[in-house]
């Protein structure tokens, strides 16, 4: 178990700019990653111990996690992306 943040700098440090460039001007790309941001933030404070969950939300948590990883994946790579 890991009690590292899975932060979206952190999982695509090369598109760090982009990333901060499509929060600012695409509204999906920017509900995906507060969307993302929130529930990571509860993760690593499950994975902490800070705050109880049992292991199938837990697990219910981390593959909507990857879902949404996958969402902004696909916007970094996408045509409005690169016209950033």
């Amino acid at each position: 178990m890991s009690h590292t943040p899975h932060e979206l700098h952190e999982e695509f440090p090369d598109a760090a700019q982009k990333i901060h460039d499509l929060k600012r001007n695409d509204p999906h790309f920017a509900t995906l990653a507060e969307r993302y941001h929130v529930l990571n933030r509860e993760i690593h404070r499950i994975d902490s111990g800070i705050e109880p969950a049992s292991d199938d939300r837990t697990e219910a948590l981390k593959k909507e996690r990857l879902s949404l990883l996958d969402g902004v994946f696909q916007r970094l790579n996408d045509g409005q992306a690169k016209a950033l």
